[in-house]
């Protein structure tokens, strides 16, 4: 209980002596060192019928959840495309220029997927409540988030993809969680996604540290981020299993379900959110960089076996490629 309480004064202590120096830790990749970013096209198809509910983990809660935030990250894409080519144009390093090109392009191929497999399961075999859910992250962000001024929104920006990185990172660390089923198109589109968030995962707080770097700004973009992410996305999700299939919630097994559900995602031994806990707080480090967390070794590991014949994305990838570099 002492050592725990000393460590815990130690630690806010050091972020007070941070906080008092902001000056010195603002700092960025270094990015002509880093390796160009691929956009990456995938034709998957999906069929509603074909999309197993219990994917993650054999799980349907979790899974709905995972089907939650895909239908709401549609919309922190778009907010990422719209903020990232506002301010590409304020970069006068032509190698970040082409970095902020790379993640545009990312992410507007994840939107577009991710919009794809959202109409799927809107079919009736899933009957997730897709239309609804899509116009309340319409009202949301076109009336809220898009309405924020410019420095808010490349901060919010900059939160967002702290929070996708952190996920993908997990994904990397967890990589049976994948495979858990045979719903092979879902797993492409989890693991594609979770490759390229984290091939871009320093690419939006560069642009915030270039451009701004003001501090209480970057934590006020977290905070939102987090508000979405782990606040409304949950309790949407509460919602759904309601809005699908209401006689369900009568029968022993959904509780069941469920409560297993809320530890996978939540709990703080190895759920998603709940174990990772730490690094999604650690942004509030005013020396925070993403790249502290050097994930090279996962990259070069699920390039190749992804992508290699027999790879999870290998009978989905069409072409790829790398945007050049301009002044």
């Amino acid at each position: 209980m002492i050592r725990n309480s000393l460590m815990t004064t130690l630690s806010v202590r050091n972020l007070i002596t941070e906080t008092m120096n902001l000056k010195k830790h603002i700092k960025v990749s270094d990015y002509a060192n880093r390796s160009a970013i691929p956009i990456r096209h995938l034709q998957i198809g999906f069929q509603g019928r074909e999309i197993n509910i219990e994917f993650y983990r054999n799980n349907e809660f979790a899974t709905i959840f995972f089907a939650t935030l895909s239908v709401f990250l549609t919309y922190g894409e778009d907010l990422v495309i719209e903020t990232a080519r506002h301010h590409r144009d304020q970069l006068k390093d032509p190698i970040l220029k082409q970095r902020v090109t790379s993640l545009i392009g990312q992410e507007a191929l994840h939107s577009k997927l991710h919009n794809e497999f959202n109409d799927a399961i809107a079919d009736q075999a899933i009957n997730y409540p897709v239309k609804l859910y899509r116009f309340l992250g319409e009202q949301f962000f076109d009336h809220i988030f898009l309405k924020f001024p410019q420095p808010l929104k490349l901060s919010l920006m900059a939160g967002i993809e702290h929070f996708t990185a952190v996920l993908a990172e997990y994904m990397m660390e967890h990589e049976e969680a994948f495979y858990a089923t045979d719903d092979a198109k879902t797993r492409a589109m989890w693991m594609w996604h979770m490759l390229e968030e984290s091939e871009h995962k320093d690419v939006a707080y560069d642009v915030y540290q270039t451009l701004n770097g003001n501090y209480p700004l970057r934590i006020s973009g977290f905070f939102l981020a987090y508000f979405t992410i782990l606040g409304l996305i949950p309790f949407a999700t509460l919602f759904v299993p309601a809005l699908r299939k209401p006689k369900a919630m009568l029968t022993p097994k959904f509780w069941k379900d469920a409560r297993r559900g809320v530890r996978l995602i939540f709990s703080p031994k190895d759920g998603v959110f709940g174990s990772t806990q730490n690094k999604i707080w650690d942004y509030l480090r005013p020396s925070f960089h993403p790249n502290d967390y050097d994930n090279s070794a996962h990259l070069a590991y699920f390039e190749k076996k992804l992508l290699e014949e027999g790879g999870a994305l290998a009978p989905y990838f069409v072409k790829q490629f790398i945007p050049p570099v301009r002044n």
